[in-house]
């Protein structure tokens, strides 16, 4: 009888240890999404920059995946920002360009964030930092999944702190919530303040799933670091601002730590589109990538990302397979066991590329829209074929200095061509004529996605785009 009495607790036990194991495997996976302004390809040390560095951003590379090939959703703030936290070509849900205190549009009451599928599976969620999907009431974070918000409207050059702003722009303010709480903030501040912040609500929310967007408004024009930055880095102010970001991302990983998380916590950090490099030494590297923000080639649209999450990415891996930031929110949907949006998204779940499936390919092609909404380019990860289209150049202009923009050509006549990606990521050495076969399926692609976006450039409305939200 004793020995039935020691077996019985002896598999009660056992019972109670499997239990408590598999409720940790089931236990929610935190997300923190950190996303920068401008930053091109070229600005981490893994990527090539010199002058500065930035260890912290290093080591999630070393920790998890570093993706080679990831393309933000528009080249320009407001655009990516919406294909990012809807999972849609920006331009599906009515959105291009970048908007500022007069826009009467925003994110629509329609379309479902990254943050309202999360909260529907109990996660608390927080952005800080830049918002930019329209600054009306009904647009703001808190209307569209977030329980916090501390930041910015939209981007800080949209205030009469810019150089160039002249008297078109009111006080930039900064709001809690739903509330202006101040007006013109110092934005030396602005990383320090929103990473304290961010802290803070990690320890405030860590026993409970959590979502964190962390949307720092730099290294975006005007430059602006703390004190205990400045002066630092060899590259002069962009350096500075580039080592208090990785400060930032130190922060945010010893707080993890600190509170245990680390492994049940997935961290994502890229950047909304590459640099605005007519601002020359106050602008980014596209690491030899042609042209910049505002532009459909690759120094607009590729930029570094990077994901650790510990014991589920495999550590130091290089993903090259095409991926974008539309494809963020339908990953985390499937990570949280969430239900997608009830309307058509455009991403696809790349969390087979994440845990380091060397066959996977989950996306097939990429769109770049840019303008209101014109198809300037399609690719299907190796091949990119341009179409004729009018846009920004920045080759054959002098670069600005010391904050002040040097002269670009917003109206440049690009010809039709083909890009071996593979060979020449700097779009340099047109192949049209030697691979025509491709050149047929890229167009294929491009009418496929002028039935369903539409294109300005052939006239052709499309059937599927939805329009944004607007102000009565």
């Amino acid at each position: 009888m004793k020995f039935l009495f020691f077996y019985s607790i002896a598999i009660v036990l056992l019972l109670i240890f499997q239990n408590a194991r598999a409720d940790q495997t089931a236990k929610p996976v935190n997300i923190v999404l950190v996303y920068l302004d401008d930053m091109g390809y070229g600005d981490l040390t893994i990527t090539g920059a010199s002058g500065y560095a930035t260890p912290n951003i290093d080591r999630m590379a070393g920790e998890g995946v570093f993706f080679s090939h990831y393309y933000s959703p528009q080249a320009v703030c407001s655009a990516s920002r919406a294909g990012l936290l809807t999972g849609c070509y920006p331009n599906r849900i009515g959105f291009s360009g970048a908007l500022d205190h007069t826009a009467k549009t925003g994110i629509s009451d329609e379309e479902e964030t990254i943050a309202q599928i999360l909260q529907k599976r109990g996660y608390v969620t927080g952005a800080f930092g830049k918002w930019h999907l329209g600054c009306q009431p009904q647009f703001l974070p808190k209307q569209h999944g977030f329980d916090e918000f501390y930041g910015i409207p939209y981007s800080h050059d949209m205030s009469p702190n810019h150089p160039t702003a002249g008297k078109y722009y009111p006080p930039l303010p900064l709001i809690e919530g739903d509330q202006t709480i101040s007006t013109n903030p110092d934005n030396t501040q602005f990383t320090t303040q929103f990473t304290e912040r961010a802290v803070e609500f990690i320890k405030k929310n860590y026993k409970n799933p959590f979502f964190l967007y962390l949307a720092h408004p730099l290294p975006h024009v005007p430059l602006a670091v703390s004190d205990r930055f400045r002066g630092k880095s060899k590259q002069g102010l962009y350096g500075d601002v580039m080592m208090e970001i990785d400060w930032s991302m130190g922060q945010i990983f010893k707080t993890l730590k600190d509170l245990n998380i680390e492994e049940n916590t997935l961290v994502i950090f890229t950047s909304d589109n590459g640099p605005w490099i007519n601002y020359g030494n106050h602008a980014g590297s596209t690491g030899g990538l042609r042209e910049g923000k505002g532009t459909s080639f690759e120094g607009g649209q590729r930029v570094p990302c990077l994901m650790r999450w510990k014991g589920t990415i495999p550590q130091g891996f290089v993903c090259n397979k095409l991926v974008s930031g539309i494809d963020i929110l339908p990953t985390l949907a499937s990570i949280a066991g969430a239900l997608l949006p009830q309307k058509k998204i455009d991403g696809v779940n790349i969390l087979s590329l994440m845990k380091g499936d060397a066959n996977a390919n989950p996306r097939k092609s990429f769109y770049y829209y840019y303008r209101k909404n014109s198809l300037e380019a399609v690719s299907d990860g190796t091949w990119k074929l341009i179409f004729p289209h009018p846009g920004r150049t920045y080759e054959g202009f002098k670069p600005g200095r010391d904050g002040l923009p040097g002269l670009v050509n917003e109206n440049f006549n690009f010809p039709e061509a083909l890009y071996d990606l593979r060979r020449d990521p700097g779009e340099r050495y047109n192949v049209m004529d030697f691979y025509p076969e491709v050149v047929s399926d890229l167009k294929k692609m491009a009418r496929e996605a002028r039935e369903d976006l539409g294109d300005d450039i052939t006239g052709n409305p499309g059937a599927n785009r939805r329009k944004p939200g607007r102000v009565e």
